[in-house]
């Protein structure tokens, strides 16, 4: 019998593989030399697909962006509807981020060359101008809602607080309720971001009825 044949090393592989390792162990464990031996194969292999460990790194975090839906976007200047396709795309990128939190820290260096960001950045953009907000003024809000949504991915807020009740007892009476956030993580920490959300966006559209203000 033939020895079995072992799949040709391939970017998707080694992205997929860089992404397990990410999300398992955080950006700094990711190297050539352990995506070489999950892999099995050789690391300079790794460069026939590659330039440097960062451009494989750049390649899981852009995989993840894939994930972010734009699709509210297309066409926006038809429906107006800005506020709503700002909601659906944030809520959309904060799922991404959420199920890979480990790449969030690498969101921090900027679009660079990956496809994605660019993309979104693109979308975001042109449905903000299509929709009668100025060019600086679209910009900065696509910086404040990447802003808002990248850090609510950073962490737990609920997490952040131990479950020992008997830590808050007496040094901190107004935390007396404090060690039942833990418990209730995931309903606190997504009505807190849906509360942040709506507070932006109301900002933001009485921020758009000033700029959009005939003269008088």
């Amino acid at each position: 019998m033939g020895r079995p044949r072992r799949p040709l090393l391939s970017r998707d592989l080694i992205v997929t593989e860089a992404l397990a390792l990410i999300d398992a162990e955080g950006l700094d464990a990711v190297s050539t030399r352990r995506l070489a031996t999950g892999l099995k194969v050789s690391g300079p292999a790794l460069y026939n697909h590659f330039g440097t460990k960062d451009e494989i790194i750049d390649a899981a975090v852009d995989t993840v962006l894939s994930e972010v839906d734009i699709s509210a976007f297309a066409g926006l200047g038809d429906r107006g509807d800005w506020p709503g396709a700002l909601r659906e795309w944030a809520r959309s990128y904060r799922r991404a981020l959420a199920a890979h939190p480990n790449i969030v820290p690498a969101l921090a260096v900027g679009f660079g060359r990956r496809p994605n960001a660019l993309r979104i950045a693109d979308a975001v953009f042109g449905g903000l101008v299509a929709t009668g907000w100025p060019n600086g003024q679209a910009t900065r809000v696509g910086a404040i809602m990447r802003y808002f949504v990248t850090g609510s991915a950073l962490g737990s807020f609920a997490a952040a607080f131990p479950d020992d009740a008997g830590l808050y007892n007496g040094a901190y009476p107004h935390l007396d309720q404090a060690h039942l956030l833990a418990e209730a993580r995931e309903r606190v920490d997504d009505s807190a971001f849906e509360i942040g959300l709506d507070a932006l966006l109301h900002g933001l559209a009485a921020r758009y009825a000033q700029l959009t203000a005939p003269p008088e």
